[in-house]
């Protein structure tokens, strides 16, 4: 199940945002960044319409104003910074047992599925919620310093097999980061967050 079309945020404002206007093509990602409180979580959760929000958010032709909240949710799907777990058990979690090429991927053995919540450290709780996700084949994905709580080879493995499926489905993307180095390896486009507004930044640093 692939994109049904680019995402596009057209005069979305929440908080000190205010006329935010991106449009994120299939199989993009466009990396976001700014200070710590200057709103990029919560302009994610106004695209997944968990926030009330000026403006109107587009997948394709499909407008959120006109979507049932879980409908849009399951289709533009937020990976916040720190998943949250309600069951005993990881497998529990997943509505199909992930493949054990995804687990291993992503440094995991294909018994984490039967691990309990309480003995995952945050950077493993980090990984299975990406792969949880991902693996329910949304149609754009919204990630939130995805790779934040991992060691810097972990963190790159990860970051490889993200962007690997993001390209291959062909979703839209919208990646919070700070690391220069990782937007300049992830991102096509990169928009810094100033004075509750957009504004282009570099990519790529000499």
């Amino acid at each position: 199940m692939g994109s049904t079309g680019p995402l596009r945020l057209a005069g979305v404002g929440i908080g000190a945002l205010h006329g935010i206007d991106l449009e994120i093509s299939a199989g993009e990602i466009v990396c976001l960044s700014g200070a710590s409180g200057s709103g990029k979580s919560r302009l994610l959760r106004a695209v997944a319409d968990l926030e009330p929000h000026a403006g109107e958010v587009w997948l394709g032709g499909q407008a959120q104003s006109r979507t049932p909240g879980h409908v849009w949710r399951r289709r533009v799907m937020l990976v916040p910074a720190e998943s949250h777990w309600w069951a005993e058990t990881v497998g529990e979690h997943f509505e199909a047992q992930p493949e054990d090429e995804a687990l291993a991927a992503l440094g995991l053995e294909p018994e984490a599925l039967t691990w309990q919540i309480g003995r995952l450290s945050t950077g493993e709780k980090q990984r299975l919620g990406l792969l949880r996700a991902v693996s329910r084949e949304p149609r754009a994905l919204l990630l939130d310093e995805p790779t934040a709580n991992l060691d810097v080879e972990t963190g790159e493995r990860v970051e490889a097999w993200l962007t690997a499926r993001i390209r291959e489905r062909g979703w839209p993307a919208l990646w919070v980061a700070h690391d220069r180095r990782q937007i300049a390896r992830v991102a096509s486009r990169h928009w810094r967050i100033a004075s509750g507004r957009l504004e282009a930044a570099e990519v790529a640093w000499a």
